[in-house]
């Protein structure tokens, strides 16, 4: 459906800084309507900051209702203290979408430089750049936005087109 319009959210999870992308499609025309981090402060224990996250993940979704949401799959972390708050952010971040019916993609950190920048190798500037070009934003982008936007157009250039992988939800 060419003229149909599709909202993509791309989530950086993280306790202290997720980064939020939320990209408009419509055919081949790609707009960004809101890339920001959202911050908690360093000092709130883990329970507080996950409520808070839990609070802003909401509201950023029910201001843009969007139809698809797609994150980084968790990465081998040395740190298994740093693992475990990670995927209790995702947890708060899948829980939301899941309760307005949105559905969950994700994309290991290869397969989305390889979407931006057209290779899986790609610098964290490299891909910064890709996303100011491709959505025509103006540099620079604060780190964890650009790597939402770029989670998002990886779900858009993978669901999209001749060539879709069409991957399943998490």
């Amino acid at each position: 459906m060419p003229g149909l319009e599709r909202i993509v959210i791309g989530f950086d999870t993280s306790l202290r800084s997720t980064g939020i992308g939320v990209v408009s499609a419509k055919g081949t025309t790609y707009r960004a309507l809101h890339y920001a981090p959202i911050r908690v402060p360093q000092a709130r224990p883990m329970s507080q900051a996950l409520q808070l996250l839990n609070e802003a993940v909401g509201k950023i979704l029910d201001d843009f209702h969007p139809t698809e949401a797609a994150l980084e799959t968790v990465f081998y972390a040395k740190n298994a203290r740093t693992a475990m708050i990670l995927c209790h952010a995702r947890g708060v971040v899948v829980m939301n979408c899941a309760q307005r019916g949105i559905p969950v993609y994700e994309y290991s950190p290869s397969e989305i430089k390889r979407a931006v920048t057209g290779t899986g190798g790609a610098e964290k500037a490299q891909v910064q750049a890709m996303v100011s070009r491709i959505l025509a934003l103006p540099p620079p982008i604060q780190n964890d936005a650009a790597d939402a936007l770029a989670i998002a157009l990886t779900h858009l250039h993978r669901t999209t087109g001749v060539m879709a992988l069409q991957p399943q939800s998490i």
